[in-house]
């Protein structure tokens, strides 16, 4: 079984599924990344993972254990970590108080997960009295990231991370993600940029209406004339 196995995924909001039947997995230490249309489902799909979607049927294991019926706090608990797209920092606390807001669960010592933060995210060490309000918008998503990994968890979500900052910003933080991946973390994650994301991915999977249209390494994926034609611009 897969370290991350969301299987027929069928879910939305109110009477309308968005979901028809999702499947996503994800090997430990793997980078998979969502991609497709807007309107596909692709963070609709990353908030069924994480709880936040009750589904009608389909069901979620971590690490071979039944999710399905847990809230996203329980979640967390089993070493889930979720960055939002948007409002995912708190815009009147410095950037050390919002690591160890990310901590707040956490009854050990998590000094050494800071500085493992600070180490992975040098400018933050350097603003770290600043508040996350006042920093540019690739600095803010390295605050949201590094709050996530103060959970220390199993596996990182992260959805849509590159939205807004340039393109130096977004490779930095797509190195980021690789560098996080090494350390045996396994990576989730919704991206609009779709070509530069299925570089870095060791499985890609392509949502078109909230179901799986093409599932392949990222690599294959771009290589796939449909692919390309349809989803990448030629």
């Amino acid at each position: 079984m897969s370290f991350l196995s969301a299987s027929q995924m069928t879910g939305g909001y109110g009477k309308a599924d968005i979901l028809h039947g999702c499947t996503l997995t994800v090997e430990k230490g793997q980078i998979a990344v969502i991609v497709g249309p807007n309107g596909a489902g692709k963070s609709t799909a990353m908030k069924a993972v994480f709880g936040m979607l009750p589904l009608r049927s389909g069901s979620v294991t971590l690490d071979g254990d039944d999710i399905t019926s847990l809230t996203p706090q329980d979640r967390v608990g089993r070493g889930m970590g979720f960055v939002p797209q948007v409002n995912n920092v708190f815009p009147t606390m410095s950037v050390e108080e919002n690591l160890e807001m990310g901590a707040f669960t956490r009854r050990d010592d998590f000094r050494d997960t800071i500085e493992q933060v600070y180490e992975l995210f040098p400018i933050l060490r350097e603003k770290r009295r600043q508040n996350a309000g006042e920093l540019s918008g690739g600095q803010r998503q390295q605050v949201a990231v590094g709050r996530a990994l103060m959970t220390k968890p199993k596996l990182l979500m992260l959805d849509e991370p590159t939205a807004g900052v340039s393109p130096i910003v977004m490779d930095e933080l797509f190195d980021r993600i690789i560098d996080v991946a090494r350390t045996g973390i396994s990576i989730l994650m919704v991206e609009q940029n779709a070509r530069q994301a299925l570089e870095i991915a060791d499985v890609g999977y392509v949502l078109v209406q909230g179901a799986n249209a093409y599932t392949d390494t990222g690599p294959a994926l771009l290589a796939d004339p449909e692919v390309r034609r349809t989803f990448l611009g030629g």
